[in-house]
């Protein structure tokens, strides 16, 4: 990994929503390519440190770049930072109105100008990348839940992101469907896209995760290779949390 420049660098980050302290002092680093699983119990701030990535939750104190972009830097230009990085959510938040295709062309041609055509031509590319092509014309409510999921990770990627985040992206998914998305989830990061994802997918960590990372409350106890993590976990509170769910 030598003198790499981290893509994603967050340094100290604090939030809070009132008196509550959804996140105490995080600091980590991404390296380009690098896939990073986030566990931790319920209101430990996984989610919270995702969405200050891209800015959707602004940090109380603290700083996050991307390469070298200062996310939160007073004068950045937000929207060039959400270009830069896709986001999935466990609501797929689909245009209801808008077919499979459509809802992937609508970032490209609103934000970059992208010609009509050409995002049609990369929005099918992308349906055929999730293994969907046969959808191009199906509205959402004509989906499964697995089916829409992955439309809208083709929809976080026609925006040709640095980093993809992904949070939770199977928990609202039937058990039959969630393999589909983790395949997809697989794929990318075989393509070497940079990802970190909020789950308690263990599979996924196994077969696809660079480190795996521990929060609780608010703060980060462990960061480690997947084997070691799991097989072999240092501090007590990862120890206590891996107990209720392996």
């Amino acid at each position: 990994m030598g003198e790499q420049l981290p893509r994603v660098r967050v340094v100290d980050a604090y939030k809070d929503f009132g008196s509550v302290q959804a996140l105490r002092g995080v600091s980590f680093e991404i390296l380009a390519g690098e896939v990073v699983l986030v566990i931790g119990p319920s209101g430990s701030g996984k989610s919270t440190m995702l969405r200050a990535v891209n800015r959707l939750e602004p940090l109380t104190s603290g700083d996050i770049w991307i390469d070298e972009d200062h996310v939160t830097g007073p004068d950045t230009d937000i929207r060039k930072i959400r270009e830069e990085v896709g986001m999935v959510f466990q609501s797929f938040n689909l245009f209801p109105h808008l077919t499979a295709c459509r809802n992937i062309m609508l970032g490209p041609m609103t934000v970059k100008g992208t010609p009509k055509e050409q995002a049609e031509r990369e929005a099918r590319a992308l349906l055929k990348r999730v293994g969907l092509s046969d959808k191009e014309h199906s509205y959402p409510g004509k989906l499964s839940g697995g089916q829409q999921q992955r439309v809208a990770i083709a929809r976080a990627l026609a925006m040709g992101p640095k980093v993809m985040l992904f949070d939770e992206p199977t928990s609202a998914l039937d058990p039959e469907m969630i393999k589909e998305v983790l395949d997809v989830m697989l794929d990318l990061a075989r393509d070497g896209m940079t990802m970190v994802v909020v789950s308690h997918e263990m599979g996924f960590a196994k077969a696809a995760a660079d480190r795996v990372v521990f929060m609780d409350e608010g703060e980060i106890v462990e960061i480690g290779p997947p084997i070691q993590f799991f097989e072999s976990p240092v501090q007590d509170r990862t120890k206590r949390f891996l107990e209720h769910i392996l």
